[in-house]
């Protein structure tokens, strides 16, 4: 369906970003890829050949709509965001800038370049929002649906929570074609994130160290391998090109197979075959949601999406990357 589309992927240098313009590239799409930051590490330079990459942000209203205007774009991956919790949690305002302000502009563009009432004469035919797991904040009713209220109450969960809401808004109000997806932790190949626990736990492993976790390693979260969170958001991209209803709706994105942190480390060190490497619990994270995990059924119901890896599958895929990414590096201040 992507051959011959053009498509803008924002933070298209990112873990995510750079899986989904890759697979888009070798689906036949021209896509456009917008970014900040170009990492040497990151996997978009695979396909840097083959896609046009625009160095800017998502905070300037005025370059969206000369993309998107100039370029034809037929739709948008709107993934670019401040995605570091620790870092949102020190510095709010850039991170509220990046993903309530840049959110808005990518909606604020599809509704200034204007919408028809006829879906199949529209040339943007559809946006999808990468939210997450934290917009719901802290739930007592678990596994999270999508129509729990959005609630977070920390920097990154507030920003997720505000992005959610205003997607919502601009599809009521002014019926921009828009889907919201909130997926739980993204693991795999080219995730430069090293705060986050396999990545994290990975490089020290495969140094012969032990990792240091810095919760009491009871927390609880969905762990999605990328290859399955790309295949979810193509899918509800196919779906959102012809069907105008499913505009407005949010998609969970799940294995529903949640685990702790230490179980999480614990199959890292199984598959890595470094059972001896026993992590440090260190105790003192601070504003951490002790369970947070997602029901994807509706997705399931929908779409007909199903993940096709558990977290063993995916990291054995996943360790290869990693081992070359050390070779390659003595620190992780050369990666950040």
């Amino acid at each position: 369906m992507f051959q011959d589309k053009t498509i803008l992927v924002t933070g298209c240098a990112g873990f995510l970003g750079s899986w989904l313009s890759k697979t888009l590239v070798e689906r036949g799409a021209k896509v456009i890829g917008l970014d900040r930051q170009y990492k040497p590490e990151s996997m978009i330079h695979d396909v840097k050949k083959d896609a046009e990459l625009i160095d800017g942000s998502v905070e300037d209203l005025d370059l969206l709509l000369r993309i998107v205007k100039d370029r034809n774009i037929e739709f948008i991956f709107h993934l670019a965001a401040q995605s570091i919790v620790g870092i949102a949690n020190s510095n709010p305002l850039d991170t509220f800038k990046s993903n309530i302000e840049g959110t808005w502009n990518v909606l604020e563009t599809a509704r200034q370049l204007g919408q028809t009432s006829d879906l199949k004469d529209r040339r943007l035919r559809g946006i999808i929002l990468a939210s997450s797991d934290k917009a719901y904040g802290d739930q007592e009713v678990l596994p999270y649906i999508e129509d729990a209220p959005m609630q977070g109450r920390f920097p990154y969960d507030v920003s997720k929570s505000c992005a959610d809401l205003i997607a919502k808004s601009y599809a009521i109000s002014y019926k921009v074609p828009v889907c919201t997806t909130r997926c739980g932790n993204l693991f795999g190949a080219g995730d430069l994130n090293m705060s986050r626990i396999v990545p994290d736990t990975l490089w020290h492993v495969l140094r012969g160290q032990p990792v240091t976790i810095r919760s009491n390693g009871k927390p609880v979260r969905d762990y999605l391998y990328i290859k399955d969170a790309v295949n979810a958001y193509l899918t509800l991209a196919e779906r959102m090109w012809n069907d105008a209803s499913v505009h407005g709706e949010a998609f969970n994105i799940s294995n529903q197979a949640p685990m702790s942190v230490l179980d999480c480390v614990d199959k890292i060190l199984e598959v890595t075959g470094r059972e001896d490497l026993k992590p440090i619990i260190q105790g003192t994270a601070t504003r951490e949601i002790e369970e947070q995990f997602l029901d994807a059924t509706k997705i399931s119901a929908m779409l007909g999406w199903k993940p096709q890896y558990d977290f063993k599958a995916g990291l054995q895929e996943t360790v290869g990357w990693y081992k070359e990414l050390v070779k390659g590096k003595s620190d992780m201040a050369s990666i950040s």
